[in-house]
């Protein structure tokens, strides 16, 4: 009753190991008759022997986290590791201040809402780091009184 012999052979002609050979437990005495590989090979046509598939990791988690990540879940603090300097450099925070009170101070320029020494003035302040936001460099057009008088 022992199928070794039949299982290599089938384990040669399939290319895949012993351990990946299905024998149908229906049919062993036929398996059992067959000696030779083109019997075998008659066996393997018929769907008597075949190979398993293999088995491979699962994408599906994956796929949900993905899901997940995608709609802004799993980015709360518990996720962040390192300061906040090293999540975005020095230089991208600096650019990402400056443009924004650069374009402001553009815009006031242009609308006519400060004068040409008041803009230059604020903007060397800007670039030595005194405001903080856009927010910041208003409120502080306004406490001073720096806005062109209509």
């Amino acid at each position: 009753m022992s199928l070794r012999s039949q299982r290599r052979l089938a384990a040669e002609i399939l290319k895949v190991g012993e351990g990946g050979v299905w024998i149908d437990p229906n049919r062993t005495e036929d398996v059992e008759a067959a000696i030779t590989r083109e019997e075998i090979r008659k066996l393997i046509h018929e769907g008597v022997i075949r190979s398993l598939s293999e088995k491979g990791v699962s994408r599906a988690r994956a796929r949900v986290l993905h899901e997940k990540k995608s709609k802004g879940s799993r980015r709360g603090p518990g996720r962040k590791s390192g300061s906040a300097k090293t999540r975005i450099s020095k230089k991208q925070a600096w650019m990402k201040k400056i443009r924004p009170l650069r374009k402001k101070l553009r815009e006031l320029k242009a609308s006519r809402a400060i004068t040409e020494s008041v803009y230059r003035k604020l903007y060397n302040m800007a670039g030595s780091g005194v405001f903080e936001s856009t927010a910041d460099l208003e409120r502080y057009i306004k406490t001073r009184g720096l806005g062109r008088r209509r």
